[in-house]
Parts: structure tokens; C-alpha cells; sequence
């Protein structure tokens, strides 16, 4: 099968969990900005930005050097095992030291009434990383139909209990329904968004049972050479995950800290992380992609043509990533109406466009990547990550307090557009790829001359004709794709 093709029908199918899981999520948002405040959303949004620190943290880099070692051992079963007794291990130690310090870190959280959020998280965390591994397998044998069903059980009993928490048993109790007994066993209005942490934590729990398959199956050896050897391949993945996660998630929480005391913190957060959402488009094939394109980049090392299949994978992607923007820019008016009228600020067009932008860099960051990832030398990851998360840090601090959450937008842009230049540099001298830079450019720069047209006519009318021309343009570029790939001028 042409590799090509290959990689976009794996990516496909990895979209059917991933973007019509999230979407579906996605659907939560609308529920959450309506039934609670800005302030109360802002305590949501801040818990999952640790969530995502813990989460990189206690995967410590191990899924990449899984797919790494799995391509250099004979014996992929043994790889497996001893990555999930390494995740076994230091899951079950998590759980327990956050189960004991849960009151301390809810003080520290400014939580003290409730750390039974803690206690929940711990178990969410620690049940997502272990099941991270199964995954990684999942994904290393293309089993990506077994892969996107989990996924999508997991979305929809965390959606189900969503709404039963939230809006079933509100109602069943306000009209006294024949369930209200049962409603009453099981619901208390005083928890109100702990409601969204407990449906998290019983669809991490299903879909870990759901791979126990997968794991019981596991040959149950732990090899402690290839161990070490796949931490220290590792641990500059570690270092540049959470550099990385500094760079996607650190601004939601310094927000709390950094904003002046006049200015409600809490509901700021809340309006912020509603925003980010609304990028979501972005998000989420940046997201299918990585899952289709890691096992991929690895598999295709070998073929003689790879490097030419990098530089094509780089240029539709920029294509797709480049409509998506148009996309959700020109429709903004429309998708902002997915959000509750408390979260309807002026600033959202701004910040939602902002973090459009940094997102699609932050996907260009991902395809140059590979070069680090291929030709082992990871700590170049780590280098870029943290020189991604010195700019977001400085930025940060530097502009929260003057113009808010729109600073962390900039920061975030700032930040994905410097470390990808500076990648794109350093692999023209480690691992070079002949990218079609002429044409990418030109995509790039389509789109930013019709967003900054859009704005100046301001025009709703003709903002699908932007899209239409540019999908045109695209269309008739690459439809001569072998004329396109051999022509050198194309290739800087």
C-alpha cells in the first residue's frame, strides 16, 4: 500500500476515537458554560492543567521508547511487559503518596473543603497511565479498531454520566420523576462540578478493565537491562514532555496567580479555558495525526524513499491545518454561540485566533520532530522544550499582568513559532529532510492574507469564498503530484 495512503487511513480511523470522541466532548462544553459560572468552570480548567503535568510525568517518556525498542528487540512481547511492570510499579506508588498527602495538597490548592478532588485525580492519573502502555501496543500492532472502540466507550460513559449527573438528576428531583429515589441514593447537589471528576474516574476505570486483555496476555518478564535502556532513551523525552507541558498548559496556572487582585482570577480562568476549547478543530487532528504518525515515521525509517514521505506528510499537513484555521476563524460568530452567554467576552476572537495559530505551529513542531526521534538523539527534544517553555514562562509572567489571559495566548504563539524554527534548524544538521518549503509558505501565507482581509472588510458574507479559494488553490497545486514531487524548485 502506498505509505502515504497507509498513514491517512490509520489516521482515520484513530479520528473516530479521537475526533468524533472529542467532539462529542466537545459537546460537554456547552453544558458546562451554561450550568456553571466562569469562576466555577475556572476551578475545572485549573485541576485538568495538573492533570496534564502528572499525566507526562508518570508516563516518564516510556510509550516512545516503547515503539523505539519494539523496532530494535526481536522479542516485542518482553518490551511490553517490562514497560507496563516499570508503569504497574510507579502508578500504584503515585496513588498512594496522593492518597495520603490529599489534604496538604488541597490547602496548597486553595481547595482545603474538598480534597476528595485529589483523591479522584490520583486515581484517574494513575489508572491513564497504566493504560497508556496498552495503548502504545495497540497502536504498534495497527490494531487501530480495537484502539478507537475503547476510546469510544470511555467518551461515551464519560458523556453519559455527564448528563445524568448534571442535568438527569437535577431534573429528576425538581419534578419528582419515579428515579428520584434512586437520584437521591446516588446525587448530592453540593458536589456539583466534583460531578465531572467522578465521571472521569469511572470511565478511566471501565477502560482499564476493558484492556486488562492486553495485559494478562503480557509474558510478564521484566528485563532490567532493556529497562535501563529504554529510560535512558527516555528521560530526555521525560524533560521535553514537561517542557512541552509547560508550553500547552502552565498559563492556566499562572493565571490564578499572575492577574492583579481587582480582577475576579477564577472567572478569567474559566473564560480562558472556554476559549482554548474553542480551537478544539485544531486540536484534535493535531492529536489524530500523532497517534497514526509515530508508529508510522518509525515503520517507514527503513524504505528508501522515507525522508521524501516526511516531506509530503509536512505538506498536507500544513494544507489541512491551514483550512482548519480558515475555518474556525471565519466561522467564529457561529461557534462561539457553543458557549454560554456569561462566556460571550470580545476578547475570545483574538485569543481564539491567537491559539489557532500557535497550534498549527505546534503541529509543524511534531512533524519536524522526527528527526531527534529517528536519529536518537532526544535530548535535542528536551533542549527544544525547554528553550519552548523559557519563552512561555517569560512571556508569561511578563504579560498576564498587563493584558491577561490574552498575554498566555501570545506567549503560547511566541513559544511554538521559536521552537520550530529552531528545530527546523538543527535537523537540517542531524537528520536533513528536503521540505517543499516554497509551497508551504505559500499555503501559509494564503491564510494569513485572507484572516487579515476578512478583518478589514468585514465581511460575513464572503468568508465561505476564502475557503472555497483557497481549498481551490490547494486542489489545483497538488492534483499533479508526481509533476509537484519531482519538481526540485519546489524544495529548498
Amino acid at each position: 500500500m502506498n505509505p502515504l495512503k497507509k498513514l491517512a487511513g490509520q489516521t482515520v480511523i484513530y479520528g473516530l476515537s479521537s475526533v468524533v470522541g472529542r467532539l462529542l466532548n466537545y459537546l460537554l462544553v456547552p453544558l458546562y458554560t451554561r450550568y456553571f459560572l466562569p469562576e466555577e468552570y475556572g476551578v475545572v480548567t485549573e485541576m485538568y492543567a495538573y492533570v496534564a503535568f502528572l499525566v507526562v510525568i508518570l508516563t516518564y517518556g516510556i510509550e516512545t521508547a516503547f515503539f523505539r525498542y519494539s523496532q530494535k528487540v526481536p522479542n516485542k512481547r518482553t518490551v511490553y511487559s517490562t514497560s507496563l511492570i516499570s508503569l504497574l510499579i510507579t502508578s500504584t506508588i503515585f496513588i498512594v503518596i496522593i492518597y495520603i498527602s490529599a489534604q496538604p495538597i488541597a490547602n496548597w490548592l486553595q481547595y482545603p473543603e474538598t480534597p476528595e478532588y485529589i483523591k479522584c485525580f490520583a486515581l484517574i492519573i494513575g489508572l491513564d497511565a497504566v493504560a497508556a502502555i496498552s495503548f502504545a501496543k495497540l497502536r504498534e500492532m495497527n490494531n487501530a479498531s480495537r484502539f478507537a472502540l475503547i476510546r469510544l466507550i470511555n467518551i461515551f460513559i464519560n458523556i453519559g454520566l455527564n448528563l445524568f449527573f448534571i442535568i438527569y438528576c437535577p431534573y429528576s428531583i425538581e419534578n419528582n420523576l419515579s428515579s428520584v429515589e434512586f437520584v437521591n441514593s446516588v446525587y448530592s447537589e453540593d458536589i456539583g462540578i466534583g460531578y465531572i471528576f467522578i465521571a472521569n474516574l469511572i470511565a478511566s476505570i471501565i477502560t482499564f478493565l476493558m484492556l486488562l486483555p492486553e495485559m494478562i496476555k503480557s509474558v510478564w518478564i521484566f528485563d532490567k537491562t532493556l529497562w535501563k535502556n529504554m529510560m535512558i532513551y527516555a528521560f530526555p523525552l521525560l524533560i521535553a514532555g514537561l517542557a512541552g507541558i509547560t508550553n500547552e498548559t502552565i498559563d492556566r496556572i499562572l493565571l490564578k496567580h499572575l492577574l492583579p487582585e481587582t480582577v475576579n482570577a477564577s472567572s478569567e480562568l474559566g473564560l480562558y479555558g472556554a476559549f482554548y476549547k474553542l480551537s478544539i478543530l485544531m486540536i484534535l487532528f493535531i492529536q489524530t495525526f500523532r497517534f497514526a504518525a509515530e508508529p508510522f515515521f518509525f515503520a517507514q525509517e527503513k524504505e528508501k524513499n522515507s525522508k521524501k514521505i516526511y516531506a509530503d506528510v509536512m505538506k498536507y499537513f500544513v494544507i489541512i491545518t491551514s483550512l482548519i484555521f480558515l475555518i474556525v476563524s471565519m466561522f467564529y460568530d457561529f461557534i462561539i454561540l457553543f458557549l454560554g452567554s456569561d462566556y460571550h467576552d470580545p476578547r475570545g476572537f483574538k485569543v481564539v485566533s491567537i491559539l489557532l495559530a500557535a497550534n498549527l505551529f505546534l503541529g509543524i513542531y511534531y512533524n519536524l520532530s522526527i528527526w531527534y526521534k529517528l536519529s536518537e538523539k532526544t535530548k535535542y527534544g528536551a533542549y527544544l522544550s525547554i528553550f519552548g517553555a523559557v519563552i512561555t514562562l517569560t512571556l508569561n509572567f511578563i504579560l498576564i499582568p498587563i493584558i491577561g489571559f490574552v498575554g498566555s495566548a501570545w506567549a503560547t504563539l511566541a513559544c511554538y513559532f521559536s521552537m520550530t524554527i529552531a528545530s527546523y534548524f538543527l535537523g537540517k544538521t542531524h537528520y536533513s529532510i528536503k521540505y517543499p518549503l516554497k509551497r508551504i509558505f505559500l499555503y501559509l501565507g494564503l491564510v494569513v492574507s485572507m484572516y487579515f482581509t476578512s478583518i478589514y472588510l468585514n465581511s460575513n458574507k464572503i468568508d465561505v469564498l476564502y475557503i472555497i479559494i483557497f481549498i481551490s488553490i490547494a486542489f489545483y497545486l497538488e492534483k499533479p503530484k508526481k509533476a509537484v514531487i519531482s519538481n526540485p524548485e519546489l524544495f529548498d
